[in-house]
């Protein structure tokens, strides 16, 4: 039903930045909250944020908040996550997903469509 495609990520120095892109197909987005997760070695996935299905309001974890900023283009099924500041600790792959409840949950089991990820990498 929904096709999600993550792009723009890379390999980086610690403080340099990135902005990841996330296209769907198939079907709109633009009637659903939308987030972003990553998964370290080792780690299970975890929330990042999210963005309610206008763009207007948005939640970070406490580790990214102030350094991360996730934006949507309704029109292009497009959601964005610019990364500033990125630290070693940021080195996951990540995905972006859409939350069909339409809740705008944290918890990875309220989110049903998945992308296949993006390596982003921070070095020291």
């Amino acid at each position: 039903q929904v096709q999600l495609v993550e792009s723009g990520g890379g390999l980086v120095q610690a403080g340099a930045s990135l902005k990841l892109s996330c296209t769907a197909s198939g079907r709109t987005v633009s009637s659903f909250p939308m987030g972003w997760f990553r998964q370290a070695p080792g780690k299970e996935r975890e929330f990042v944020c999210r963005i309610n299905r206008a763009g207007s309001i948005r939640s970070y974890s406490d580790s990214v908040k102030g350094r991360f900023t996730i934006s949507r283009d309704n029109a292009k099924n497009t959601v964005y996550l610019q990364m500033n500041s990125l630290k070693p600790e940021d080195t996951a792959i990540y995905y972006c997903a859409v939350d069909t409840s339409a809740l705008g949950s944290r918890m990875v089991d309220s989110y049903e469509y998945w992308g296949q990820g993006t390596q982003v990498t921070v070095s020291s």
